[in-house]
């Protein structure tokens, strides 16, 4: 129940327009270069190795092409198609592929030296590039500002807002040209489901320099950005650069191991797995909706109540006082999002007290707490765009590790 799903993406072709797979469409790729007198290709690697451990591969293509000579023209768009083509068809499926706001700027450009812009609304015609992808991996997921299936999040910190929603209207979205705080929130009445993804690099940058190994960011800064990306109803993306071995460093890999541990230990056991559990509404009086859904570890099952019953509230009862100091809320997301507002309060020596009050849930809301003893946690949802259902409720204690690197102070 609490772990990870990895999708590793390669970078494929950067702004730079070197390609590292021997791209027919250019000579500026693997094929010229030392690396296997020639004859590498890293996009074919990374796909074997993704393979080979289980995992699902993405790729980037930048639109951005600081190389090309016709970058800015109507030529460029077939060049940029002709490289989608090879990459979605050489190398079997392909999950996930990325493409960002990349707009142009300040280039070699064929040897032109010069600053080239682009009209983000119209010169890449999205959508008929969008078609393609579809029509050559069906089962692909695209990330973009605008989805269709995966959505930026509006910054590069690895922070979705803490109201966010899956929805999205995706008809006012412009590719380079989003509003960052929309994206960063969602929206209730959103016409598209669109999950959002928020991008983050291990560095201050997106690439690998000697001077920055000291400033890889800290098990407790990624366990902090777990909270408020997976934590708050999206899915996070960490940039891990090569360094110039064509490795990832040894303090980026000691930074993931600190990290993953925090998690398994934090998430280790679920303390309301003791809880009897109980509601003031069951939906219809049906056991199929009845409270103790919500600690039986399966998403597709649900407590709900009637129609327009708010507040709603959910009481888990313990025989003896627990500490605990994390709380997560899941949506049976099957059905979508609906929970606008929720409180928590504990019950401890036969007095309750208000730890946190929230907005959205989604499919996982991941709350940190100050740590506390209580016998009774009770979790009342406030306002809901639809019939409140909650699948799953996990209560925790962060581990020894977690606890040493002090997060708290920021809190979900």
């Amino acid at each position: 129940m609490y772990f990870f799903v990895a999708i590793p993406i390669l970078t494929a072709k950067h702004h730079d327009g070197f390609c590292l797979w021997p791209s027919k469409c250019t000579e500026h790729s693997i094929k010229n270069s030392p690396y296997k007198d020639g004859r590498g290709d890293i996009v074919r690697e990374f796909v074997d190795a993704c393979r080979k451990y289980g995992l699902k591969a993405g790729l980037y293509l930048s639109p951005w092409d600081r190389n090309h000579k016709d970058y800015g023209r109507p030529e460029y768009i077939t060049y940029y198609r002709n490289q989608l083509k090879e990459l979605l068809t050489r190398y079997g499926e392909i999950n996930e592929i990325w493409f960002d706001g990349a707009n142009g700027g300040d280039g070699f450009y064929g040897g032109a030296h010069e600053c080239r812009r682009i009209d983000p609304e119209t010169y890449y015609d999205w959508d008929s590039t969008f078609a393609l992808v579809k029509k050559l991996q069906p089962g692909i997921s695209i990330f973009s500002d605008a989805g269709p299936d995966i959505h930026w999040i509006g910054n590069e910190n690895g922070y979705a807002g803490k109201t966010f929603w899956s929805t999205i209207n995706r008809d006012s979205l412009i590719i380079g040209r989003s509003d960052p705080a929309y994206l960063n929130t969602g929206d209730p009445r959103g016409t598209h489901w669109i999950i959002g993804q928020c991008d983050v690099s291990i560095r201050p940058g997106w690439f690998y320099h000697k001077a920055q190994d000291s400033q890889v960011k800290t098990s407790a800064e990624l366990a902090d950005i777990y909270y408020k990306s997976v934590g708050r109803n999206a899915v996070l993306l960490l940039n891990l650069p090569p360094d110039t071995r064509g490795l990832i460093h040894e303090k980026d890999i000691a930074s993931l191991k600190g990290f993953r541990q925090i998690i398994d230990e934090t998430f280790s056991e679920n303390l309301a797995q003791r809880a009897s559990v109980t509601a003031g509404s069951c939906r219809l009086d049906n056991s199929a909706f009845s409270p103790e859904k919500v600690i039986d570890n399966d998403l597709k099952t649900f407590w709900a109540v009637n129609d327009s019953v708010l507040p709603a509230q959910l009481e888990m009862q313990f025989d003896h006082e627990i500490l605990f100091d994390r709380i997560m809320i899941q949506e049976p997301i099957c059905l979508g999002q609906r929970i606008s507002r929720f409180s928590i309060e504990v019950e401890r020596q036969n007095r309750r007290e208000p730890v946190f009050e929230g907005t959205t849930v989604g499919y996982k809301r991941l709350i940190r707490i100050e740590p506390v003893k209580a016998s009774k946690v009770i979790i009342t949802i406030l306002q809901a765009e639809n019939t409140p259902a909650v699948a799953n409720v996990g209560i925790f204690l962060s581990s020894d590790k977690e606890k040493a690197c002090d997060i708290t102070k920021n809190r979900t």
